[in-house]
């Protein structure tokens, strides 16, 4: 690993994958399709699956667009009990770079869910986050990213975006 290229890009990396885990645990869930670049996917999968080759992933998303329907359907038509969210996330590297200049990055996430009814508080997933961050406009974007949780299945359904 090219430690110039960390340090030239770690800062505006951490940024962006703090950026897109406020936006969920602060109800701003819609913010992180902006964060997105608009032929941006976004893919969460198990470690099961991702282990084995199978390529079932629980959301998958091709475009901003896509990710954009699915939290307006989260807003508007799913039946969910009220939650929030609790990111943490840590070990952010830069690990290397595409031919077309994205930025490979992984980290560790964590994240707690909150029922507000009864404000039980519960690990909900955990795992790694592989992305390709293009830091090549304006502002850095995520061409793609793929989480990998740990479990074999979550817990409830996962309505809202991790």
């Amino acid at each position: 690993m090219d430690l110039a290229l960390h340090s030239t890009h770690i800062n505006t990396v951490s940024w962006l994958i703090a950026d897109w885990a406020h936006a969920i645990d602060d109800d701003r869930v819609e913010r992180i399709a902006e964060l997105m670049r608009e032929d941006g996917r976004y893919t969460v999968r198990s470690r099961f699956n991702a282990d084995r080759g199978l390529p079932l992933a629980i959301i998958d998303t091709h475009s901003a667009a896509q990710l954009r329907d699915r939290i307006r359907s989260m807003r508007m038509a799913n039946i969910y009990q009220p939650q929030h969210y609790r990111h943490v996330v840590s070990a952010i590297q830069v690990v290397g770079q595409t031919e077309t200049r994205l930025l490979q990055v992984r980290s560790s996430f964590a994240v707690f869910r909150t029922l507000v009814t009864t404000g039980d508080t519960i690990f909900f997933a955990g795992g790694r986050s592989d992305d390709l961050i293009d830091v090549n406009g304006p502002e850095p974007r995520f061409a793609h990213r793929l989480m990998t949780f740990d479990s074999r299945a979550v817990e409830t359904l996962m309505i809202i975006p991790i």
